[in-house]
């Protein structure tokens, strides 16, 4: 009998748009913002994204929008949190055992993230994009290439 080993990029699709954003904003602020810009209604998740290092366990906090009628799941994401390290005892009051835990490392730069699933082959992320970057306090916003992504496992959730 013939064994197949199931990989995890068995599972994973590339039926999605990622876009980063550099942004003072705090994450509910830009999400009111998003849904006012784009028309949605990004919601806050109470479940957190959590990604497991070797200093502990990260929780990232996100914003979600099932839109029904178009069949396509938004993704509002901060990219980086803070953890105690609890493995480090500090020495003095001062010292800081705090880690910042970057979803994407690759763009450490980066905000917040916003992942658009199922979409079509057609979609075109720069209108979207466009509409980002007049929000007032956002910096930048780009499309991510996500075929050379490292921690493309990160954006499994």
């Amino acid at each position: 009998m013939a064994i197949h080993k199931i990989q995890i990029n068995d599972f994973v699709s590339d039926d999605y748009e990622l876009i980063a954003i550099h942004s003072s904003l705090d994450d509910y602020k830009l999400a009111f913002m998003l849904n006012k810009e784009l028309d949605i209604q990004l919601s806050k998740n109470n479940a957190y994204v959590e990604i497991a290092i070797p200093e502990g366990k990260s929780a990232f906090s996100n914003f979600t929008f099932d839109d029904e009628k178009n069949d396509i799941i938004w993704t509002l994401i901060d990219n980086k949190t803070t953890i105690i390290n609890s493995k480090k005892q500090p020495t003095s009051l001062f010292e800081q055992v705090d880690i910042t835990v970057f979803l994407l490392p690759e763009f450490k730069k980066a905000d917040y993230l916003i992942k658009i699933e199922n979409i079509d082959y057609g979609f075109d992320s720069e209108p979207i994009i466009e509409k980002i970057q007049k929000i007032k306090n956002v910096t930048t916003a780009y499309a991510i290439d996500i075929t050379n992504l490292k921690s493309k496992n990160n954006l499994i959730f």
